[in-house]
Formats: structure tokens, C-alpha cells, sequence
């Protein structure tokens, strides 16, 4: 087996971990709140804290991947993230809490930018449209088993133990990444002179050798706020079926945990296999030589079907109804996302992981503005209809900032 595939696996599980650990908080949330007393805009506030913390720290943790590498920056991450899930169980109240999960949030940010920096490094261009899709199917197949696993071991440990239990998974994922992984295949004894060769002859070539972004490339450039702005429409939509759809599900239709959990599985299984169906749909459409469209298309469908499918939560009447609305939505979400950073591999060459991680940084602006627009419309309004109007709403809009969208101009180096 080649020995980039065996670091496919690697990214995989990274995404399954760092969902899994996200996810345990929304699993969380009936005895959390319990237990400290918390309405659900109080509880928002834990769940915005984690979203502004992942925000903040994406384009710096993208620019320490493209420094040093991610070997070390997702041994850091990975172990980071994982004692802060420990210490959500050692919360004693609210701002315990929301300090807890904002560290939380800022340990997450560098992972999917470190990813996609080795991604640059290991994957030809060719095939970089499939492995982004498996990176992010293996997020959604976490969040798909937290709910459920979660909510169990919930039940028979305590939500304390369950967090710890998980950072000590977590730690020692980060040794095993340590100690297999190298950034360059040139560095690692296991790959092969004709893999080698494969690899780079496939790999994309900087523009120039200075290895320097110009002064305000990426501010000037308008691919990059497209970029932008189309994923914080992205994690609009997809962090409400992260955060509040269990709570939602568990309240409106009187579920216990484990029914709600089990319910829950199915969005994240729709959304493991839109990633995989728009980063096969993108290798494909690039092998026929449509690069633009190759990432424009796929994203563009998953954003209709995302729209279709909050439309449809509004209108929902029972539990089973909500949850194949939302699978639709969430299928739809995730179709977006292997475009989203195959195309800033694109324009940001060897600055993937800056250029990734500012993209990140805005969408989980989005994620930020969701865990508090759902529980304050809802109390403004008395309906959690304006949310989902608003979620269909700006999906549409992401619609149309593909259309503008080249992944041919690239970031100028100086």
C-alpha cells in the first residue's frame, strides 16, 4: 500500500477524534444544565465560546503549520484539545465553562488547517479532491457515532468521567502521530523512490522562491473572501445540527437521550457521504479538465440541497420527519466542503494552511453566530422558524458566491 494512503488513514481518525470530542458537549447538555443550573442561552454561551476560540486561532494555527510543519503542530493540537476535553469535566458552573471550551475551541483550530498542509505535501492534485472529501467524511462519521456513544456512556460513567475518558484516547493518538508521520515524503523511510517521484511531479509548484506571500495578498484577493464568505454560510447551517438539533430533537418530541442519540446518527451519516460525493464528483470533473467547475459545481449542489432541507426542518412534524430534513441539509453542507479547501490548496500553494485556516476562521465565525441566533430568535420570536428561514436564506446566497469564484489566481508571492 502506498504510504500516502496509509496518511489518508491518519487524517481520517484525526477528523473522527476531533468530532467525537466536540460533540460531547451537545451530548452534554441535559445534565451539564442540570447540574449548573443553565437556560439555553446560557448554555449558548459555552457553545459560542468554543465556536469563538476555534475562530480566532484558525489563521494563526495556519501559518504555524506552513512554519513548522504539520507533524508538530497536530501532535500540539491533538494533545492540546485533548486535555481541555478532561478538563470540561472539572467545570464547576457557567464561566468555568465557557473559559474551559473557548481554550477548547483555540486547541481544535489547527487541525483541518494542518491537514490541509499536508495534504499540499503528500497528495498529487489529482487526488486531492477525494482525500479532503474522506478527511471530512471522517468528521461526520465522529459526530454520526458521539451522539449516540456519548449519550450512552453518559448513562452508565457520568458526563465527568466521559470527558476524561476521551482525553486520554486523545493523548495518546497525538504519540502515535509523533512518532509515525513526517512532513515531507522525502523524510519518511517507508516511501518508495517511485512513490516519491509520483508525489512531486503531481504536487503543485510555488510561483516563485521566496516562499513570502506579497504584502496583503490574501486581503486583496477576492477569491479569498469568497472563499470566506461562502463557508460561514457553510457552518451556519452545519453547526446548528452540531450543537442545538439534540437539544431541539429531545425537547420538541420528548425523546430520552439514547432515542434522540440514535436519531441523530443519520445527519452525519448523510453528511459522511456528501463529503465523499463531491470529492469524488471533484476528481472527477478535474480529470475531464473543468477545474473550475470542478470545485464550483459540487459546491453549488450541496448548497441547493442544504437550502431544501432547512426549508423543509421549518415545516417538519415529527421527530423522524425533523431528522430527514436535516440529513439533507447536512449531505448538502458537507458537499461544500472538499471544494472549500481543495480550492484554497489551489490559490494558496504552499501557504495552504494560512490560507485554509483564515477560510476556517470565517466559517466558524458562522458556527460562532449560530449558537446564539438559535436560542435569542427563538426567545425573540417565540418560533425557530426565522432561523431556519435564515439559514435557507443565506445557503442561496453561498449559491451564488461560487459562481464568482476562480481557482486559477493564485496568491502572488513577492
Amino acid at each position: 500500500m502506498p504510504i500516502r494512503y496509509l496518511l489518508v488513514c491518519g487524517t481520517f481518525l484525526i477528523s473522527v477524534l476531533l468530532y467525537v470530542d466536540r460533540a460531547c458537549i451537545s451530548a452534554a447538555a441535559g445534565p451539564i444544565s442540570t447540574e449548573f443550573g443553565l437556560s439555553d442561552t446560557q448554555f449558548g454561551l459555552a457553545l459560542s465560546a468554543f465556536s469563538l476560540g476555534y475562530a480566532l486561532l484558525q489563521a494563526p494555527s495556519g501559518w504555524l503549520a506552513d512554519r513548522f510543519g504539520p507533524r508538530l503542530l497536530i501532535t500540539g493540537v491533538v494533545a492540546g484539545w485533548s486535555l481541555l476535553t478532561g478538563a470540561t469535566g472539572w467545570t464547576i458552573g457557567l464561566w468555568s465553562l465557557v473559559v474551559v471550551r473557548f481554550l477548547f475551541g483555540a486547541a481544535e483550530a489547527g487541525a483541518f488547517p494542518g491537514m490541509s498542509r499536508a495534504v499540499y505535501s503528500w497528495i498529487p492534485v489529482k487526488e486531492r479532491g477525494l482525500v479532503q472529501g474522506i478527511n471530512f467524511a471522517g468528521s461526520r462519521f465522529g459526530a454520526a457515532v458521539a451522539f449516540f456513544v456519548i449519550a450512552w456512556m453518559i448513562e452508565q460513567y457520568g458526563w465527568r468521567n466521559t470527558f476524561q475518558i476521551w482525553m486520554v484516547i486523545g493523548l495518546v493518538f497525538a504519540v502515535v502521530w509523533f512518532l509515525l508521520f513526517r512532513d515531507d515524503p522525502a523524510s519518511h523511510r517507508g516511501v518508495g523512490e517511485a512513490e516519491r517521484a509520483y508525489i512531486e511531479a503531481g504536487r503543485q509548484r510555488p510561483p516563485t522562491a521566496t516562499g513570502r506571500l506579497a504584502p496583503g495578498a490574501m486581503w486583496r484577493s477576492k477569491e479569498m473572501w469568497l472563499m470566506c464568505a461562502q463557508y460561514f454560510c457553510s457552518n451556519f447551517t452545519f453547526f446548528f445540527g452540531l450543537s442545538w438539533m439534540y437539544p431541539y430533537l429531545k425537547r420538541t418530541y420528548d425523546l430520552n437521550p439514547s432515542e434522540a442519540g440514535l436519531l441523530l446518527m443519520a445527519p452525519f451519516i448523510g453528511g459522511f457521504f456528501g463529503s465523499l460525493t463531491a470529492g469524488a464528483m471533484i476528481d472527477a470533473l478535474y480529470r475531464r479538465g473543468w477545474r473550475r467547475w470542478s470545485r464550483a459545481l459540487p459546491a453549488s449542489i450541496g448548497f441547493l440541497l442544504a437550502a431544501a432541507g432547512m426549508l423543509g426542518l421549518s415545516s417538519a412534524d415529527t421527530a423522524q420527519e425533523s431528522v430527514a430534513w436535516l440529513t439533507l441539509a447536512i449531505f448538502g453542507a458537507d458537499m461544500t466542503l472538499a471544494p472549500s479547501w481543495t480550492f484554497c490548496v489551489d490559490i494558496g500553494h504552499r501557504h495552504a494552511g494560512l490560507v485554509s485556516g483564515t477560510m476556517n476562521m470565517a466559517g466558524n465565525i458562522g458556527a460562532f453566530v449560530t449558537s446564539l441566533a438559535f436560542p435569542y430568535l427563538k426567545e425573540w420570536t417565540g418560533s425557530t422558524l426565522p432561523f431556519f428561514y435564515l439559514a435557507a436564506a443565506m445557503n442561496a446566497l453561498a449559491i451564488v458566491l461560487w459562481t464568482q469564484a476562480d481557482p486559477e489566481k493564485t496568491l502572488p508571492e513577492e
